[in-house]
């Protein structure tokens, strides 16, 4: 189980779980997992999320891999300029 923590206000898709815990083995698929759990952080997911691990910022790594020895925290996607 790969443990996360949800930035920025989308807890309140969550029932207002900030921390989770999913069975995940790469981004896609902890995706994927959390869209099922929660369906009301569906659109949020499709619109894009940006995913840190380890304090590694990730955008649109959908296979980048994940395991439960790492640090994820997810976060709205985060714009350019």
């Amino acid at each position: 189980m790969v443990h996360i923590v949800l930035g920025g206000q989308l807890k309140q898709y969550t029932g207002g779980q900030n921390q989770l815990e999913i069975d995940a083995s790469t981004i896609h698929q902890l995706f994927v997992r959390l869209e099922k759990r929660f369906p009301e952080l569906g659109p949020h997911i499709e619109g894009g999320l940006a995913v840190a691990i380890d304090g590694q910022i990730y955008q649109d790594s959908w296979f980048e891999p994940i395991s439960d020895e790492n640090e994820i925290h997810i976060l709205p996607q985060i714009a350019g300029g």
